[in-house]
């Protein structure tokens, strides 16, 4: 698909290449409104209301490349408004248990085993460590798109994930992990606490 070509074309007005550019990414629009809205009906309302913005704004869109990480940003930031709106403004997922019971068979954009799994743990940091790390890798956006959408200095945001990361390292196993050999450090080894040869 060649997304240059067709921003050029839905900046002079043809909706139907502004519908490919968003249908061609949908999967993505759809996950990341479901994590701030935390359910189908207003993760839709979010992205109509990003459709409706993105027709009026993109003839101010210079650099047609950007385009999906300048629409996302237009599409976190009505996530946010509808939430503030609503008074129940929670990033990223302080609704944790209602968003797992709605992830069901019945919605094709259920999360897997796996991603609940991580979504229980992410919920054991702060809102903005989660919504960081959540942004980067699972929606897998670059640091600025992320600092776009938050309105923080890129190195706040790598900060934020470091510290994020580190406690999530802690959660699943302690300070343990491999060096660039292989070799498990940071902590004792199984071997040792089990043989009690744990060196003080």
């Amino acid at each position: 698909m060649d997304v240059s070509r067709l921003v050029k074309q839905a900046q002079k007005g043809n909706k139907e290449a502004l519908l490919q550019l968003i249908i061609a990414d949908q999967d993505a629009y759809y996950r990341l409104a479901y994590s701030y809205m935390r359910n189908e009906h207003d993760a839709m309302d979010a992205m109509a209301d990003m459709i409706v913005t993105l027709y009026e704004k993109l003839d101010q869109l210079q650099k047609s490349e950007v385009f999906y990480s300048w629409s996302k940003t237009i599409l976190v930031n009505r996530c946010k408004t509808i939430l503030k709106k609503k008074e129940r403004f929670l990033p990223l997922g302080d609704e944790r248990e209602a968003s797992l019971a709605a992830l069901t068979a019945n919605n094709p954009y259920r999360y897997t085993e796996s991603e609940m799994d991580m979504q229980v743990l992410l919920s054991n940091l702060n809102t903005r460590q989660r919504e960081a790390i959540e942004l980067r890798f699972v929606h897998d956006l670059p640091y600025q798109t992320i600092a776009d959408m938050t309105g923080a200095p890129v190195g706040t945001i790598k900060s934020r994930i470091s510290k994020g990361i580190q406690k999530l390292k802690a959660m699943i196993g302690g300070d343990r992990y491999e060096n660039g050999r292989g070799e498990i450090t940071g902590a004792q080894t199984d071997h040792e606490y089990r043989t009690g040869s744990v060196r003080t």
